[in-house]
């Protein structure tokens, strides 16, 4: 069985208070994009490792330890929950980018979980997969739902909204920039902001150059000025609205359909344009 992990965008974010426990409020838009992975589920009848799960990858390349990686923590959280689970071969094609802003390892650990429900016939709800879901990650929730939703807390408090962009072109570009979470956040005041995003997202896209803001950007902007040229280059290009997405690296454009999209960015910058 093979299901296809897609990757998703901020619209917006503001960091709004850091909290007693050491994390931040936040506030965004999640909106699921068509950029997707490949993650296909077989159940086996031999475990020569016993270990539960075989996970293999091909793609981009998926360092650090198989143990740490989200479809196959996904296995093991539900393995607890129903111990008859199935010896499974795993295997994950790769093509959203790692370490991007975009959720694709989200994606991948929520997925997985889906898959797991249907291959397995374990009649898990919605609801009850968003439980298990955040307990891989703040964002994995949001791709169970996979619907553009207002996020807030963590980014685990989310609420669905109307919103419809699929009357724009996405491109979005990678520079290939790590950003570690220490220098995301450097320079970072936390403030209530005087126009709140679940505002911003109801006015005309049109107006989104002028209001909508992420607040990761200016900081990170500085320390790697290229992010920012790209942006610039996007709205060169015609892009309506442009912006970095999450805490980087990558950036994208909305572009009306039918247009001839034609950026001037480096040559090395893998595009996807969806």
């Amino acid at each position: 069985m093979v299901l296809f992990p897609n990757c998703k965008i901020n619209l917006g974010l503001h960091i709004t208070r850091k909290r007693n426990d050491g994390y931040h409020d936040l506030e965004t838009v999640f909106y699921p994009v068509a950029l997707k992975d490949a993650l296909e589920m077989v159940i086996s009848e031999t475990d020569p490792k016993n270990n539960g799960v075989h996970f293999s990858s091909s793609g981009l390349e998926i360092t650090g330890d198989i143990a740490d990686n989200l479809c196959v923590k996904a296995y093991h959280l539900l393995k607890k929950d129903f111990p008859s689970l199935p010896f499974l071969q795993m295997h994950l094609l790769k093509k959203i980018p790692m370490g991007a802003g975009l959720g694709g390892g989200s994606a991948d650990g929520a997925f997985a979980l889906l898959l797991l429900n249907q291959l397995c016939h374990l009649g898990l709800s919605e609801d009850q997969l968003c439980v298990y879901a955040l307990q891989l990650g703040s964002d994995c929730p949001f791709f169970i739902r996979n619907k553009p939703c207002i996020a807030r807390g963590r980014g685990e408090k989310m609420m669905e909204i109307a919103l419809d962009l699929s009357g724009y072109t996405f491109l979005i570009v990678n520079p290939g920039i790590h950003i570690s979470t220490a220098k995301a956040f450097a320079g970072i005041k936390p403030q209530q902001p005087e126009l709140s995003i679940e505002k911003i997202i109801e006015s005309p896209v049109k107006q989104w150059k002028q209001l909508l803001t992420n607040d990761f950007e200016k900081n990170i902007g500085e320390q790697y000025p290229n992010i920012l040229q790209i942006k610039q280059a996007l709205y060169q290009a015609g892009a309506i609205y442009a912006s970095m997405t999450g805490s980087g690296s990558s950036v994208y454009g909305l572009f009306e359909k039918g247009i001839n999209i034609k950026p001037k960015l480096k040559s090395e910058y893998p595009t996807y344009l969806v």
